[in-house]
């Protein structure tokens, strides 16, 4: 189930509406975290830049099997290797992270949908 007004803008206007690394750092996210999840991570446009930061694996979910694959292209480019893709609807499904897996769930842009307490109760549920 796709969140309603979710089409992403084309990567070049997207990437001009944030400084990703200025906001992960302003969260804290820092060397001592270990696993996040970034839910509807998108053009990974934080997904990048966290795995980047932390000391563990960042879990890349998208609904959008075309995200995925340009996730994947810029782990590549990158030379980025923590970082896990999942396709899923986490409206419908979840996650697929077990319970408590990470330190930080990452949710730009996704709060819109019809169910934004399922999303935050999904969230919840893989914190530690």
């Amino acid at each position: 189930m796709r969140i309603r007004e979710s089409d992403m803008p084309d990567e070049s206007e997207w990437i001009t509406y944030f400084d990703p690394v200025y906001i992960l750092n302003t969260i804290g996210l820092s060397n001592n975290v270990k696993d996040v999840a970034d839910f509807g991570c998108g053009y990974g446009t934080f997904s990048i830049p966290a795995a980047q930061i932390v000391s563990g694996i960042v879990y890349a979910i998208d609904i959008d099997p075309k995200m995925i694959k340009i996730i994947k292209d810029k782990m590549l480019k990158n030379a980025v290797s923590n970082i896990k893709t999942l396709t899923k609807d986490i409206l419908k499904e979840g996650s697929g992270l077990e319970d408590e897996r990470v330190d930080y769930v990452l949710l730009f842009n996704v709060l819109h949908t019809k169910h934004p307490v399922r999303l935050l109760k999904e969230a919840y549920r893989v914190l530690r």
